[in-house]
């Protein structure tokens, strides 16, 4: 059953020219990519620092909560940047600040301090932040509402290209010698320092393309009068306020399963991999989220986006459960497989929970952005459920956010309503 989708919307301009749509497809891959490369490599982090400074789950998952946790602290701010100053320059903005944020991680890994890891990740995901906001939106609205999720999901599959690169080229240098105590400082902080001259390639793109959407930027005259008001008064739309909770599930889920991968490889029950093997084999894991996005854009010509939602979270259940309940090579292979039921979540929910009008696309852009903490929360409990109860049985965890994912696909099949 195809889900009923919100009309075609404009910005306040015209339509922008083909040409300039190309030109901004083509500078999205390049955010999408590096975005996905370094969520990534980020959670290599977290069996890096856990081996070197002797942590347990919780405490290495606390890479995971600063890294996620800045989306609920700046995507306001990120909003008010996109207001203010329109999208190419707010996402020029988030490029240099991400470049920042690698530059100080690659000094916080030679200097093997854990708090100052945890600081710049925070820098890193600010940046992050205002990008999301930013680059997803301008996707979502430029053009018919109608194609949205096809769009989204389209650049998602470079942004899982990055996700399948970030793991193969990243966990030789950070991976390699994890014994407690080992100094390879040099090595770790080369994929940081690598990411930060491709981010400060890409903000220099962005400033001298700032004028390509000047006739669609999202001024302060984009929105309705008086629309500080409404930051709290567009959830009254149910399908958004549901969606923000859809996209904190499973960005946690996400999350939880990249990371706490190499350490269930690494167990004898499973696959008892050595680190770098097991770090490289999560490439696998977003692999399947790349391949699923390619396939979900297509697919999504043919069946409708909520009952493709549906079928993929259904699935992402029965995987989770597998990976707990099945030893050996079964239960990992069904783990990674979880990667190719993800691959249209987000973008398909993002996309869905959008509000019919294009001037409050910020505002909502806000709140969804916001809902990406919950990489920073459901990972942290999900720690606290591996120290307790054991790192296979804590997998439940993220298999309960799949169910409410389900549900909202379920909900969207029915007639959107949008309160007065």
């Amino acid at each position: 059953m195809s889900v009923m989708t919100v009309p075609p919307v404009s910005i306040s301009a015209p339509k922008p020219p083909q040409l300039v749509a190309k030109r901004l497809f083509w500078l999205s891959i390049g955010v999408f990519f590096v975005g996905g490369f370094l969520s990534s490599a980020v959670s290599l982090l977290v069996p890096q620092l856990k081996a070197m400074l002797t942590l347990d789950y919780k405490g290495a998952l606390l890479i995971q909560l600063a890294f996620h946790s800045s989306y609920l602290f700046f995507a306001l701010p990120a909003a008010l940047a996109v207001v203010r100053v329109g999208y190419m320059r707010a996402i020029a903005l988030g490029l240099s600040v991400m470049t920042a944020g690698c530059l100080s991680l690659a000094v916080a890994q030679g200097a093997r301090q854990f708090v100052l890891v945890l600081g710049a990740l925070l820098l890193l995901s600010a940046g992050q932040t205002v990008l999301q906001i930013a680059s997803n939106t301008v996707v979502t609205v430029i053009g018919p509402s109608r194609g949205a999720a096809f769009r989204l999901t389209l650049l998602q599959g470079f942004n899982s290209l990055g996700t399948v690169l970030g793991p193969l080229l990243s966990a030789p240098f950070l991976l390699a010698d994890v014994a407690p105590g080992s100094d390879a400082a040099v090595r770790a902080s080369l994929p940081f320092v690598s990411c930060g001259a491709v981010l400060a390639a890409l903000g220099a793109l962005y400033l001298g393309h700032r004028e390509l959407l000047r006739d669609a930027a999202s001024g302060s005259d984009g929105l309705p009068e008086r629309w500080n008001r409404k930051i709290f008064a567009v959830l009254r739309d149910p399908r958004l306020l549901w969606g923000t909770v859809a996209i904190f599930v499973y960005v946690g889920a996400e999350v939880t399963i990249g990371t706490l991968m190499t350490n269930v490889l690494m167990l004898p029950e499973r696959l008892s991999l050595s680190p770098v093997s097991a770090g490289r084999m999560v490439s696998l894991y977003w692999a399947g989220a790349m391949v699923g996005r390619f396939a979900g854009a297509w697919l999504m010509t043919r069946v409708g986006e909520a009952a493709l939602l549906m079928y993929a979270a259904l699935g992402a259940v029965l995987l989770t459960g597998a990976a707990i309940v099945l030893p050996g090579l079964a239960g990992s292979a069904a783990l990674i497989a979880v990667g190719l039921c993800n691959a249209i979540m987000y973008p398909t929910i993002y996309a869905m929970a959008m509000p019919r009008d294009a001037r409050l696309a910020p505002l909502a852009s806000m709140w969804l952005c916001m809902a990406v903490v919950g990489g920073a929360i459901v990972p942290m409990l999900t720690g606290v459920l591996a120290d307790a109860i054991g790192l296979l049985a804590s997998l439940l965890l993220p298999a309960l956010c799949y169910v409410a994912i389900a549900v909202f696909a379920i909900a969207c099949t029915r007639p959107r309503e949008i309160a007065a």
